[in-house]
């Protein structure tokens, strides 16, 4: 019998195995990379709705009212943060986006009536100007930190972790350090960042408690205090947080975007966002502030309907951060040479973290940003975020619901065994949750 070279693929050493240990054992060191995980995990696209039939009556599109009104903050502030609807744009700092996205971004979600959020290196003056819901974030590195700014703002998030990268800073290459990011960070042009990777006034949950009413002496307990952790030990994470005096809390699960990190951190940490709100909203429970502490959860958030799962599973709110930047046009396939040329092809493109940005949008090259108009950027972004709301509120109605916060786990069921044992909702056709007696 005739020898036959062996041409099949080891499931072990797969191309794309053999390909990242020949590039790093060209580089020395690990890949650094933008956009988020590569994995496929359970998600909420794994959950389906149960719409009304003879059990329940649906409410009419176009006679019937569906309210998306959002309050966060109802704990301890005076001014409670209030959004047209359940959605909140993550932060994104400028430095990691470019001053056109950032506008455009600020604008849309005036537009919409929700808010946006800066990001590390600080509040920039266009930022302030054209969002008139503006959240602050609180990060370990401090770059930017101003308490004006923290006085201006309608809300204040302390940033713990981030799903894309928990237990670890935030990352800005050289080639994204421009003279005007520079400046807001007190740092180097063209050099890099690497932000601290936890806070250095404060180590465990009972300093975070002294932090929280430092912001709360700041800014005169007007706004709430979010506190956002990256998707790891949730239950306990967010009960610590609650004993802390959190208003509210961001969980960001694996699925969260960036705009650089070390490959193997996005692929291999945290849990997935499917999996996290339910542990948090259980953390929620067991403290006894249900109603009192709001859950926003974030992480792979891409539409409507994923937004509609979360408040069923019992988010408050949810928070969007790649999903906006693609409705910027953010892997669109235009300029397809320039995406070749940093070894990309548009609907692939995870170069965030090289500065050079076809589209304009994670880049601090002018003639690339000249790319991305702010006016049309926000326009598509409030069309997407309309779509978001109708996409909501279309299930809320189906389900017989006139508040989509009223959404619930009844009106769920999952498609895999993985699903209903994440989410605790039973497995279709069967009464079965994995895991509950």
């Amino acid at each position: 019998m005739e020898d036959r070279p062996l041409t099949r693929s080891s499931g072990l050493w797969r191309p794309e195995v053999i390909e990242d240990i020949q590039v790093k054992a060209a580089l020395g060191r690990y890949r650094i990379r933008g956009f988020g995980t590569m994995r496929r995990v359970p998600s909420f696209e794994d959950l389906v709705f149960l719409p009304a039939g003879l059990t329940r009556v649906p409410l009419e599109g176009y006679r019937e009212r569906c309210e998306t009104r959002t309050v966060i903050g109802t704990r301890f502030a005076k001014e409670p943060l209030i959004l047209s609807a359940p959605v909140l744009i993550s932060g994104m700092s400028f430095g990691a986006l470019s001053r056109n996205a950032k506008i455009a971004l600020a604008k849309a979600a005036t537009r919409v009536g929700i808010s946006t959020t800066t990001g590390d290196g600080g509040m920039t003056d266009f930022e302030r100007e054209y969002s008139e819901k503006l959240i602050v974030q609180v990060l370990p590195s401090r770059y930017g930190l101003d308490p004006r700014h923290l006085r201006s703002a309608e809300g204040v998030e302390i940033v713990v972790g981030q799903g894309a990268k928990p237990g670890t800073g935030g990352l800005l290459l050289g080639q994204k350090m421009s003279s005007a990011v520079a400046r807001m960070r007190d740092l180097p042009e063209g050099v890099d960042q690497r932000s601290a990777v936890r806070h250095p006034d404060w180590i465990g949950p009972d300093d975070l408690g002294i932090k929280i009413e430092e912001l709360r002496c700041v800014t005169e307990g007007r706004v709430p205090v979010i506190v956002k952790l990256g998707a790891t030990r949730v239950y306990e994470d967010v009960k610590l947080a609650i004993k802390a005096g959190a208003d509210a809390v961001l969980v960001d699960g694996m699925e969260g975007g960036t705009a650089a990190s070390p490959d193997p951190l996005m692929d291999h940490t945290g849990i997935p966002t499917l999996a996290a709100v339910t542990e948090a909203r259980r953390a929620i429970r067991d403290m006894g502030v249900e109603g009192e502490v709001q859950l926003i959860i974030a992480g792979g958030i891409r539409n409507g309907v994923d937004v509609a799962k979360a408040l069923a599973l019992g988010a408050d709110a949810a928070a969007i951060g790649t999903a906006a930047l693609i409705a910027l046009n953010c892997n669109r396939p235009i300029y397809a040479d320039d995406y070749r040329a940093i070894g990309a092809e548009p609907y692939a493109c995870r170069h965030c973290h090289t500065g050079l940005c076809p589209v304009g949008i994670a880049t601090q090259e002018p003639e690339l940003e000249a790319r991305l108009d702010p006016e049309e950027g926000a326009d598509r972004v409030a069309n997407f975020l309309f779509s978001m709301i109708q996409e909501i509120q279309l299930f809320a109605r189906a389900c017989g619901k006139s508040n989509v916060h009223n959404l619930d786990k009844e009106d769920l069921r999952a498609l895999t065994v993985e699903a209903a044992a994440m989410a605790k909702v039973p497995l279709a056709g069967t009464e079965w949750i994995p895991g509950v007696e």
